[in-house]
């Protein structure tokens, strides 16, 4: 009987274990903007969402007159993209969250300016 009861115990073990691991491994992928996608006025899309460190933000946009770019709180409130900045622009970018804060514009001139940015912060 003891032997059975120990056999529950490392496969109760091993099931927790698996769930574990599966929540971890599972990140989510959010299209940014929803349907419209990555346009104008996105800026509040962020508000009510629950984002995680490792989930995956989808940039779906017209990459002739768009473009993606990760950049610091300071180029988030100006509007302005560092020189060495990566630019994604294939129009179905997609960037994995760190965890803090995240932020995005499109360095197309005026744009930015325009509400074609985003901030999000990733626990």
């Amino acid at each position: 009987m003891a032997m059975g009861r120990g056999s529950a115990m490392v496969i109760a073990m091993m099931i927790v274990g698996v769930l574990t691991v599966s929540q971890v491994a599972e990140a989510a992928t959010y299209p940014v903007g929803g349907s419209g996608g990555w346009t104008f006025n996105v800026a509040a899309w962020p508000k009510g969402k629950r984002f995680r460190a490792g989930d995956t933000l989808v940039f779906n946009y017209n990459s002739a007159i768009h473009n993606t770019v990760p950049v610091d709180r300071s180029g988030y409130s100006g509007c302005t993209a560092p020189a060495t900045a990566k630019v994604f622009q294939t129009g179905k970018d997609q960037i994995k969250l760190k965890k803090g804060q995240n932020f995005f514009i499109c360095s197309i001139p005026g744009h930015c300016q325009s509400g074609m940015k985003i901030a999000v912060t990733a626990a």
